[in-house]
């Protein structure tokens, strides 16, 4: 069908939504404000859906949320008897209308969906799916995006996000369904309730998932009376409740709140990217530090599934990056158990391949084995499952990727920043309580380790020329893997995609058990690593390099020789 005349079975029957009926008739006469709505359709994937809020097939709204949970409860209903769902949101824009959508079409084809009376995390649906035992699980966010921005993501009966074979299932579901029309049932809201096919979450859920959470505490009790004090900013997002309750809970009292930033608001108008990796998104949290002098701020994204923190130095507050706040908790983690008695035989740990490999030295140091997974949380929480199916989920200790999500415990699959606040916060205490700040702990892990520094570039490439540089690039790279970068020699070259690792010194190889991915990996002498991958949703190639220096400027001196050579051997 032309796109004009999608645009007219739009203006035609877009009749449900009162802000979708004036943004198509504004711009039935701009044929570019058209084709930006309708040249293409938002796609399925393990993500689920992602897109700007609006007209069209290309955005987020009432009709092309229902398209998608249609296809998913035709794809639940071919697999399973009598399945359900378990449903919530966060603050964003028509969130809590996109969910209560999706109830409405699970409840016309028999699914019953379980749904939050109020926002929550996007640990909270991991951990509803197998509390409750649904087949599925529908978190809408868009994550740390923009306000412009809403999101629809899917979980398995497991409580992971869900995999590429049954996101690519639910996505031929989908491009079977008309947005319009008898293709998508739909029941009203209420008679859905009173029919019992729609199902409020109880507070029993969420009392019992805060208990889940603070049985993960290493050091119970040491919050109390530690004088520890906490700046908080819940980002206008979802952890503004249950990540206070668990921190009072432990016994961190002193805790001040960003006002401007405390109630959900989905237009994020103190923090345009609402993103805890980003120091602008901090910055009314770091002028409350200047004010308040607290031991650390504690931010977290808008769904609560990612923290960051700032720590207090002799000069103000210091970011930590993800990769720092990880390796201070896998440190913590392990020591502490390790000295209380509490770690398990054979302990796991689980960390994505682009994460620091300092973690790699502090796992050795107590003896935890290290599993490296592909990018994505969802390669985590496939590592506890299958620790699970084994009746063994109880070695696994903490996983965590460098983009600020972490996971202690088995009771969720996904990231929570609701634990990971509370450990934070537990560690600073313990540290605390010996004289340290959190500063004063990453730096004496650099002092024991080496500073290992982590950068990542990204390298445009556009257009139908620019894709078959990228190919050419990584063909040319898996023909020929260099044998040194920046005059350090590489000791072993990874090819996720061929899934083999070869040691360049000895030539013997070995088989990689994970997924195919697009990934070449590269070890260097001394510690050091870089890391070449498409991106697979931008024209990009990403490059991830580690260095190890005896400083923080040595690090980043021997990092940018390494980006340098890095970019010579691409040709770039």
């Amino acid at each position: 069908m032309e796109m004009k005349a999608v645009f007219d079975l739009w203006l035609e029957n877009a009749i449900g939504d009162k802000d979708l009926i004036e943004e198509l008739e504004t711009i039935k006469d701009n044929d570019d404000e058209i084709y930006e709505r309708f040249y293409t359709e938002l796609k399925f994937g393990t993500a689920g859906l992602r897109g700007i809020i609006g007209a069209g097939t290309n955005r987020m709204n009432i009709y092309t949320v229902r398209r998608a949970t249609q296809g998913l409860a035709n794809f639940l209903n071919k697999k399973y008897e009598n399945p359900s769902v378990a449903i919530s949101h966060d603050s964003r824009i028509k969130a809590d209308l996109f969910a209560r959508e999706a109830a409405r079409v699970l409840a016309a084809n028999g699914v019953k969906a379980y749904i939050s009376r109020e926002l929550q995390p996007t640990p909270v649906v991991s951990y509803a799916v197998r509390e409750l035992g649904t087949q599925a699980g529908i978190m809408v966010t868009a994550s740390h995006n923009p306000a412009k921005y809403n999101g629809y993501k899917c979980y398995g009966s497991d409580g992971c996000q869900m995999t590429d074979t049954n996101a690519n299932a639910v996505f031929e579901e989908i491009e079977k369904v008309d947005y319009f029309g008898d293709a998508v049932k739909l029941v009203d809201f209420e008679e859905g309730l009173r029919s019992g096919m729609i199902e409020w979450i109880g507070d029993d859920l969420y009392e019992s998932y805060l208990v889940k959470v603070q049985q993960q505490s290493v050091n119970p009790g040491v919050c109390k009376d530690s004088g520890l004090k906490v700046v908080y900013t819940p980002l206008n997002g979802a952890g503004n409740k249950l990540v206070r309750t668990i921190l009072n809970r432990i016994g961190v009292e002193d805790v001040v709140i960003v006002p401007e930033q405390e109630l959900p608001d989905g237009n994020f108008t103190t923090c345009p990217y609402p993103n805890p990796e980003i120091r602008e998104a901090l910055a009314l949290g770091l002028e409350m530090c200047e004010k308040v002098h607290p031991d650390l701020l504690l931010a977290t994204d808008p769904d609560s599934d990612r923290v960051g923190i700032a720590v207090k130095t002799d000069n103000g507050y210091r970011l930590m990056s993800g990769n720092e706040t990880g390796i201070m908790l896998m440190n913590y983690i392990l020591s502490c158990r390790s000295q209380n008695g509490t770690l398990p035989e054979n302990p796991v740990a689980v960390k994505t391949i682009v994460t620091s490999k300092l973690v790699e030295r502090v796992c050795e140091k107590y003896g935890c084995e290290l599993k490296n997974v592909l990018t994505g949380f969802k390669y985590i929480g496939e590592q506890i499952l299958l620790l699970e199916q084994k009746h063994e989920e109880n070695r696994y200790v903490f996983g965590f990727e460098e983009s600020y999500g972490y996971l202690a415990g088995s009771y969720v699959r996904d990231k929570d920043a609701v634990v990971a606040s509370m450990l934070i916060c537990e560690m600073a205490a313990y540290y605390r309580k010996q004289g340290k700040t959190l500063n004063e702990v990453m730096n004496e892990l650099y002092d024991e380790f080496g500073y290992y520094y982590n950068k990542t570039d990204a390298f445009e490439f556009e257009g139908a020329a620019g894709m078959q540089k990228m190919a050419d690039i990584m063909s040319s790279l898996r023909n020929a893997h260099p044998t040194e970068i920046a005059g350090f020699k590489v000791t072993t070259a990874s090819d996720y995609l061929n899934s083999y690792t070869k040691d360049l010194e000895n030539g013997t190889q070995e088989e990689i058990h994970l997924p195919k991915s697009n990934v070449l990996a590269y070890s260097l002498q001394g510690g050091g690593a870089a890391i070449v991958r498409p991106s697979g949703t931008e024209p990009k190639i990403k490059v991830y390099i580690t260095a190890v220096g005896t400083s923080e400027e040595d690090a980043k001196r021997i990092a940018a020789e390494m980006t340098d050579s890095v970019t010579k051997t691409l040709g770039i």
